[in-house]
């Protein structure tokens, strides 16, 4: 009988363990112990339900805790976006909650600003000065003087405090730093963006393509499941990075691409899919309208014509446009999320958009799913009786007619006395967002704090933003507060609640209790009606008939399932001026910007010059995270990413401390070199969120360097005003200590 060499490798395999053992190697002779794993003793003698806020995915988790002490954090397996597991940084809730470094007391400037020279005050006498400064600041120049910069959930209550002041000046970086290019280009082409959590139905595509999407890197935990899951069941990746990126890592094609011309290569596949009739022509039929306009703009885009401005090669373009039409509509082409680099960025979403439309994959199973929500009806609170200015947030002589939210660095630069504005706006809130880092061009943030009246941060670390308030608050934490209802849209409607896990530390408040004090003191109480934000929960669960103490127990009820895709039985609708998928957009005609996606050549380095872009680590989130003892023990400095032959060109080692110098002459701090062959030549790459110069962030406190300092010129994106981040280059020397 013969035998497979498989066979073979199990029998030798399970005759070497039995040896082992017998011999006893598996316990003594090494030192080793046996193979097994000693209870750490963290589960805790009582769990409580939540959700996380160590990034933006509000994934579900169970806390344990045991004589008052969180000993570890799990996921909830009834919470549909955590599904019982949670990424690196969701474990590490523990190590923000006893971060030494937390703000613990009120907090009044006592010298100039930026030099961190505070006095600890009572909770009455810090809330007295803010709202006597805030009032003061509405008085004097009006409501719309005031602007708040929000990040997270608990910016909701500040949020609802300026609607009732009368100020619409509220925005976070996350939309024009972020996915606004991208969700002002979902909306044209299909009448809704993409939100957040994206509506991909990842776990059931075959060929997911990614371009400049880092998944696995960008630890977004339901998608990475649904990765995992679809590779398991077959899929395969077409990803589209100058970087050799943990996801192309598991592809089948990687396209290391020259960085600004991605638009270039998606109009050379959509040139391939027409010219060959690959698209889904019945759906297009059914549901689109445009496409003779798309057939005629693609016919000089050819392959050969995109080979000279993206250096992939014309046989790769044609393999891959085929690949990815191939299993259509199962073939998604991921929307991202930081969208925002190069200024041209919702026509180059547009171009993802309009391909993801000849694949017919919108409303399908394996592309993009029609999302529901929970309903649970508001409060009973008073209607906002103040008809707020409109923000201030463009130059005067120019218009952004497809910005969904307000421009949080055009609130910055309405601060400017240079800037031509409507108004000026004289005090800001921030809230959550290290403005330091969030935002382009750092030396124009720091002039607009100095021109301040009033500047007010809440916060839970002692961020650069902290630095240059007249007064810091201390918020709680995620896992000491109660913040708002959640029910974002999903494949299934859910309702998720935030709720205390342990008794708040130190003398820090929740933000909805900031928020109501606030309210009260300057006379527009009415808004807050409740003693305890538990009776307002309350009342809304009430209203829905949802049980209060069952979503205390569980952390999340679960509706019933929708259909959710065409396959489904779900009649698409599509709420654009036509009612149908417009890969034709007349209202960008109207606007004045090209109608169809167009591709915009990128800038070029100069001599020695590499651009510069950045991402993230999947244990770290953005510069919230750095500071964070427990995380770091994985990855605690950014690196910076060179290519190794270039390196050894410049004279540079691998591990060696180097430093930038951009365009604009300024220098970085010091960061390690990373030479490698797994970036293009033309490029540097570094993990944003480090180099921090708080002094009270004890840990993070100039480790690696910060890529927002050389990030001193953007390119403006004139549909929505988003800010191009990839048009800095940098030069690369040994640093001189």
């Amino acid at each position: 009988m013969g035998i497979s060499r498989r066979k073979f490798i199990q029998i030798s395999a399970a005759g070497g363990g039995a040896a082992a053992l017998g011999t006893g190697l598996m316990t003594n002779m090494w030192g080793l112990t046996p193979d097994e794993v000693s209870d750490p003793k963290t589960d805790g003698d009582k769990v409580v339900a939540t959700f996380c806020e160590m990034c933006f995915w509000k994934c579900g988790v169970l806390a344990h805790v045991k004589d008052g002490r969180v000993t570890k954090i799990v996921g909830n397996p009834e919470h549909p976006l955590s599904k019982g597991r949670l990424c690196p940084r969701g474990t590490g809730g523990v190590g923000l909650l006893y971060d030494p470094d937390r703000l613990q007391r009120p907090l009044v400037r006592k010298e100039a600003r930026g030099e961190q020279v505070f006095e600890e005050v009572e909770w009455d006498e810090a809330l007295d000065l803010v709202a006597t400064k805030l009032q003061g600041v509405i008085d004097q120049h009006g409501p719309e003087a005031l602007a708040l910069f929000a990040h997270g959930c608990g910016g909701s209550w500040f949020t609802h405090l300026f609607k009732a002041l009368g100020s619409a000046n509220h925005a976070g970086p996350s939309y024009a730093q972020c996915r606004g290019a991208r969700e002002s280009a979902f909306e044209l082409t299909f009448g809704a963006p993409v939100g957040s959590p994206e509506v991909t139905d990842i776990e059931n595509t075959r060929v997911l393509t990614l371009i400049g999407a880092h998944l696995g890197e960008n630890m977004h935990n339901t998608q990475v499941q649904e990765l995992a899951k679809a590779i398991e069941a077959g899929a395969e990746l077409v990803v589209v990075d100058p970087r050799f990126s943990t996801a192309a890592g598991k592809a089948k094609y990687w396209l290391p691409i020259k960085p600004g011309t991605d638009t270039a290569l998606l109009l050379a596949w959509m040139h391939v899919i027409v010219k060959e009739k690959l698209y889904d022509q019945d759906y297009l039929e059914r549901y689109a309208v445009g496409f003779e306009q798309l057939a005629a703009h693609l016919e000089d885009k050819t392959p050969e014509w995109a080979f000279v401005q993206t250096t992939i090669p014309v046989d790769t373009i044609v393999e891959t446009a085929r690949f990815i039409a191939s299993r259509r509509p199962t073939s998604l082409v991921h929307p991202g999320r930081r969208t925002s680099w190069y200024g041209d960025d919702t026509q180059r979403a547009r171009a993802v958009a309009v391909l993801n439309a000849l694949l017919g994959n919108w409303g399908r199973a394996g592309g993009f799913y029609i999302p529901t929500k929970f309903k649970i009806p508001k409060a009973d609170t008073p209607a906002y009786t103040l008809t707020p200015k409109t923000p201030p947030d463009m130059p005067k002589g120019t218009v952004y007619p497809f910005a969904g939210e307000v421009l949080a660095d055009g609130l910055r630069n309405a601060s400017l006395p240079s800037e031509p504005n409507d108004y000026p706006i004289k005090a800001w809130m921030v809230y959550g967002t290290n403005l330091n880092q969030a935002l382009p061009d750092k030396k124009r943030t720091l002039e607009a704090l100095q021109n301040l009246d009033f500047m007010v941060a809440i916060d839970v670390l002692p961020a650069e933003i902290c630095g240059w308030a007249d007064v810091v608050l201390p918020e709680n934490t995620y896992l000491e507060r109660y913040d708002d209802l959640q029910t974002p849209g999903f494949r299934t409607p859910f309702l998720s609640l935030r709720q205390p896990v342990v008794d708040s530390l130190y003398e820090s408040k929740p933000g909805w209790w900031i928020a109501q004090q606030l309210a009260e003191r300057m006379g527009v109480g009415e808004y807050f009606p409740f003693d305890d934000v538990e009776s307002y929960l309350a009342e809304r669960l009430e209203k829905a008939g949802v049980s209060f103490e069952k979503l205390k127990k569980h952390g999340v009820i679960n509706g019933k399932p929708e259909a959710i895709n065409l396959d489904e039985g779900l009649e698409l609708t599509f709420d654009t001026p036509s009612g149908k998928i417009e890969l034709f957009s007349q209202r960008m005609a109207d606007a004045g910007l090209p109608p169809l996606p167009t591709f915009t050549a990128p800038d070029e380095p100069g001599p020695n010059e590499f651009r510069l872009l950045f991402g993230r680590t999947p244990t770290h989130t953005f510069g919230r995270t750095t500071n964070n003892r427990f995380l770091s023990e994985i990855y605690d400095e950014n690196v910076l990413w060179l290519n190794a032959k270039v390196a050894k060109e410049l004279g540079l080692e691998n591990g060696e401390q180097v430093v930038m110098t951009n365009q604009d002459g300024v220098v970085s701090l010091p960061i390690k070199l990373k030479a490698t062959q797994r970036i293009r030549h033309d490029c540097a790459f570094m993990v944003h969120g480090y180099g921090h110069t708080a002094p009270k962030l004890a840990f993070a406190f100039e480790r690696g360097s910060c890529d927002t300092d050389m990030v001193t010129k953007t390119k403006i994106d004139p549909a929505m005003g988003g800010t191009g981040l990839n048009v800095n280059f940098v030069r690369v020397e040994r640093w001189q200590a």
